[in-house]
């Protein structure tokens, strides 16, 4: 259609689900899959939407020579799920307990889409996990487990899932203070690990009560965000952060 601008092509990374023992069926298959209600949010801005998968350069399944370097490329930016813990050996720590071992293969994926994205100067924007995973590919660390490393902290996980909330405030001065043009407010909360060291040349960018670190910013050459909230759940209450200027932030970065 003449006057129709292209829309924007949103690379959003895959949740990797492993074969499991004793499963049958699709539970003997390496599932990759795309949450539903982050992919109806990148995509409620006329947005395309595509999941990137995994490419093994010595996969059975290997067809041809792309790398995760054409994704980068073709693509305007990449957004990064939430998910599974990121496995303390991704900054140089053990797990305290084997159920934070995290998924080192979702890990190297990952990293490796943050960093051709970056060296492409796409936009990245990261969610919960996301937000984690772009701090240590930075070269930041995290809290294994807020309740036991960080006593003090508020709850920030609970059985409630999607319906948990807690405050957040924007740092003054702030990138994010200035697109939401608020102070702070509520936000969905579902996670039990967060940044501990910052990255290099990352910022904060928002903070819970107890300071656990909401937000951060990559001060770097390209757009490179992330938040430890769900915004794509914040639908689901009146109360909660209007979190539209996030997405059209890194949309008009895509353009």
């Amino acid at each position: 259609m003449l006057g129709r601008r292209r829309p924007v092509h949103i690379g959003l990374s895959a949740r990797i689900f492993h074969p499991e023992s004793g499963g049958t069926g699709l539970k003997t298959k390496t599932l990759q899959v795309l949450e539903q209600s982050v992919a109806q949010w990148a995509a409620s801005r006329d947005t395309l939407v595509l999941m990137v998968p995994s490419v093994l350069s010595d996969g059975a399944l290997m067809r041809s020579n792309i790398r995760i370097r054409d994704y980068a490329d073709y693509l305007d930016g990449l957004l990064l799920q939430g998910g599974a813990d990121v496995s303390p050996r991704a900054y140089g720590e053990e797990p305290l307990k084997p159920e934070w071992g995290g998924d080192p293969v979702r890990d190297a994926y990952e990293l490796e889409l943050v960093h051709e994205f970056m060296e492409a100067g796409k936009p990245i924007l990261g969610i919960c996990r996301g937000m984690q995973l772009i701090n240590v590919a930075l070269g930041g660390s995290l809290y294994q487990d807020l309740p036991t490393q960080c006593p003090d902290s508020l709850g920030h996980e609970s059985q409630a899932y999607d319906r948990h909330a807690h405050e957040i405030t924007f740092t003054p001065g702030g990138k994010m203070r200035d697109w939401f043009g608020v102070d702070g407010g509520r936000v969905t909360s579902i996670h039990h690990q967060a940044v501990n060291r910052l990255g290099k040349d990352v910022v904060v960018e928002a903070t819970a009560p107890d300071g656990v670190i909401e937000a951060i910013r990559w001060t770097g050459r390209s757009f490179v965000c992330g938040v430890q909230w769900h915004p794509e759940f914040h639908h689901l209450s009146d109360d909660l952060l209007d979190c539209h200027p996030l997405l059209e932030a890194f949309l008009n970065a895509a353009r």
